[in-house]
């Protein structure tokens, strides 16, 4: 594992998944593959993007303020 560099996100926990398929643009899948890439070369994974995608989304939620907000004003009183 590099420590030289940090990626916002960290090595993948082992979990079930489930398929999901998508449409993107191919800017944005050369994206994910080049992440892909970094992110195998930080931890010393390899990684297919397709995996990264739910946990980007994951942490992208997360740290959406705005969702954060309406999940506790939608909670049950």
């Amino acid at each position: 594992m590099s420590t030289t560099r940090k990626l916002r996100l960290g090595p993948l926990p082992d979990t079930q998944t489930v398929k999901l398929t998508f449409a993107c643009s191919a800017g944005l899948k050369a994206d994910l593959d080049r992440y892909a890439s970094l992110h195998a070369q930080t931890y010393g994974e390899a990684v297919e993007a397709a995996t990264l995608i739910p946990y980007m989304l994951e942490a992208f939620m997360a740290r959406d303020r705005g969702f954060r907000k309406s999940m506790t004003s939608e909670a049950p009183q």
